[in-house]
């Protein structure tokens, strides 16, 4: 049998895992998540309840990390938990979260700390959410404290996980809370994100020295078509994606130290629109195409900037590549809905 050739990752490579405060915690019912959870007909299958009880078995839960050889944790601060009511902070919240970066660093990790990982407070989703222009400085506001109050031992820092999917599944899609259906709402909301970035990004860079960025959700893109003039259609239909999801949020991560990358498949595109999985592709079990190339072809480079790589990901340019195929009729997949 023929050896094969191992590949060795670059160096300062590390291996990290991450979570989202409301997604592991247990009880974080101050947020507009867990309202979501208990509205009649949302999609939620199910309230979050207990979760997992990170938020009292965090100790054991990275000393495991450890234990697995992971170098990098990446946990979100629940934003209900430390402003529960308009300009009221609690310092026991802080000193928790303060706690969490401690162990990291007894256990030789690295803690990253994100500061908004989709949930919001009720209070500041009663005042329009992230389709209000006020949200940007509340979020300021929020991260200064943060900020202040973790200190130095923090190894980085995102600001907001996936704002792209907050805004698009939420505003447009009605997925997300609050549960809206409004083009012009959504393009709304993704400004305020960028807005809130750039406050955040200054408030924390103002008493932090350490890393800081923003993560998107982003996939590879392919267009499909059996002739110049559909493949131009679907074409189309990516640039119109690229411009909701991702373009505005590109721009405004210029003056990061890193850019995060979160990336679970692709997405085909036909002159129609996107297109649904063929029955001979192998899915995962979120009904995703399961392609690991994918992550190689979402970018093309991106220069010096460094970049983490989350949920299988690996991309690094501001220039996207497209994959472009030419398709008989009898191969071409169907329209998604």
């Amino acid at each position: 049998m023929a050896s094969q050739k191992s590949k060795a990752f670059p160096k300062g490579f590390t291996w990290g895992t991450a979570t989202a405060a409301h997604q592991v915690e247990g009880n974080n019912w101050n947020n507009d998540w867990w309202d979501w959870e208990h509205t009649p007909g949302s999609p939620c299958v199910e309230p979050s309840g207990d979760t997992c009880d990170h938020f009292n078995r965090y100790p054991q839960d990275i000393a495991m990390l450890k234990s697995w050889g992971f170098g990098t944790y990446r946990f979100s601060v629940e934003w209900s938990r430390i402003e529960p009511e308009d300009g009221e902070f609690s310092q026991a919240s802080i000193d928790h979260y303060k706690k969490m970066v401690q162990c990291c660093r007894d256990n030789g990790i690295t803690p990253i700390v994100t500061l908004h990982h989709f949930t919001t407070p009720r209070w500041v989703a009663a005042l329009g959410g992230w389709g209000n222009d006020t949200t940007s400085d509340l979020f300021a506001r929020f991260s200064d404290k943060v900020a202040r109050g973790l200190g130095d031992e923090v190894g980085m820092w995102c600001t907001i996980n996936e704002p792209n999917m907050v805004s698009t599944i939420g505003y447009l899609l009605g997925e997300f809370p609050p549960g809206k259906k409004d083009r012009a709402l959504r393009l709304k909301a993704n400004e305020v994100f960028c807005d809130a970035h750039r406050k955040s990004r200054d408030a924390v860079k103002s008493v932090s020295s350490a890393p800081l960025g923003i993560t998107l959700a982003m996939q590879e893109y392919t267009i499909v078509g059996n002739n110049e003039d559909e493949l131009a259609q679907a074409a189309a239909h990516r640039d119109r994606a690229w411009a909701g999801l991702e373009d505005p949020f590109l721009e405004v991560a210029k003056g990061d130290d890193f850019f995060g990358v979160q990336t679970y498949t692709r997405e085909i595109m036909d002159k129609d629109g996107r297109t649904k999985p063929t029955p001979d592709m192998r899915l995962t079990i979120m009904g995703y195409e399961f392609r690991p190339p994918h992550s190689r072809r979402v970018f093309a480079g991106r220069g010096s900037k460094p970049t983490t790589f989350h949920s299988s990901s690996r991309r690094t340019a501001l220039r996207r590549r497209t994959t472009v195929s030419a398709l008989s009729s009898s191969t071409m997949h169907s329209t998604a809905s």
